[in-house]
This record gives C-alpha cells, sequence and structure tokens, in this order.
C-alpha cells in the first residue's frame, strides 16, 4: 500500500506542522494525491528528494509555512522551575516525559522526537528545546534518520495501544458501575 511506503519514509516526529495529526494521515493524503510533498519539517530536504522519486512528483522547496528544517531537537525541562502540573504529559506523543502530578517532569532525551507539541500547555514555560545529544547537525545520514524514525513509531505505536486499554478499562468500569437501565448500580 502507497501509504504505508509513504509513512515509512516519515520521521515519525509527530509533530503535526504538516497539518496533519501524525505522520500516518499525512502519508495517507500524499497517497491520496490530496496534500504537496514538502510540508515536513522535521523530514526536510532529504525527505522531500526521497518522497519526489517516490511518488513521482517534483521535488518543491520546503513550505516555510509548516516551519524551517532544522539539526533535530529534544525536550529539557528545567525541573527546578516544573510545577507538576502533568500538563505536558498528555500531548507527548512518544511518553518521553515522565513525572507525576504535584512533582517534577523530566525527558527521556533518546525518546523524545522534538516534535514541540509539550511547549504550548506548559504554564511556566520550563520546557526549551535543545540539540538531540549524540547527533550531529544537519544533514543526517539517511540510516540515522532510519533508525530515530523506527525507534519513535515503535513508541509511537505502543503509547497508542496503552491509550485504547486504558480507555477500554474506564469504559468497563463505567458500565459495571451502571446497572442495566443506565442509572447508578445501588
Amino acid at each position: 500500500m502507497l501509504a504505508e511506503r509513504i509513512d515509512a519514509l516519515l520521521p515519525q516526529t509527530q509533530c503535526r506542522r504538516c497539518g496533519f495529526e501524525g505522520c500516518l494521515p499525512y502519508a495517507e493524503a500524499l497517497a491520496r494525491d490530496e496534500t504537496a510533498l514538502n510540508r515536513c519539517p522535521p523530514g526536510g530536504r532529504h525527505l522531500i528528494e526521497r518522497l519526489a522519486a517516490l511518488l513521482d512528483r517534483p521535488e518543491l522547496p520546503l513550505d516555510r509555512g509548516c516551519g524551517a528544517e532544522a539539526p533535530p531537537l529534544v525536550a529539557l525541562i528545567d525541573e527546578a522551575a516544573c510545577i507538576g502540573c502533568a500538563r505536558c504529559l498528555d500531548p507527548c506523543p512518544t511518553d518521553a516525559i515522565v513525572g507525576a502530578r504535584k512533582h517534577m517532569h523530566t525527558v527521556i532525551a533518546a525518546d523524545c522526537s522534538g516534535c514541540e507539541l509539550c511547549l504550548p500547555p506548559c504554564p511556566v514555560d520550563c520546557i526549551r528545546m535543545v540539540a538531540a545529544p549524540g547527533l550531529p547537525a544537519l544533514p543526517l545520514a539517511p540510516d540515522a534518520i532510519d533508525r530515530r524514525a523506527h525507534h519513535f513509531r515503535k513508541l509511537y505505536d505502543a503509547r497508542q495501544v496503552r491509550i485504547a486499554e486504558q480507555q477500554a478499562e474506564w469504559r468497563g468500569a463505567l458500565r459495571a458501575s451502571l446497572g442495566d437501565n443506565g442509572e447508578p448500580a445501588p
């Protein structure tokens, strides 16, 4: 399936800068020829070249409305400033942020895709983006890009499974707490 082949090329940051809810919806829209192949800043010029070859479309410059190509970044939390609100946890597509309510949070740098989705919900602006440790500046080698994407895809998929299981558990608990008539059980 074409969308799966496209998705396999994407960096799997799940950052939404392309205007889609994640990498797979962007890949599906590309497969249907409903969007441009130049809307992924984390993938940058290298990804545009790969997509153009796969889709037999002309290469385009990166759409600046989606952002600029930059070296891989990771979130860094100023732990002294963190108030433990936990608002950064839910938006993280790879579960790279760890912590609990009313306790400081930290980021597992190797698991952070650099999506920046944790920045807007932070009420004290204690999160900033820094260069990903151990990675060179652009351009990254294709094999490094592919390894990172594979890692982020596994984390994202595991998160989706965890969320689905939690929701099923919550629905089951709700059904158990309601009687046959939909009213709270005595």
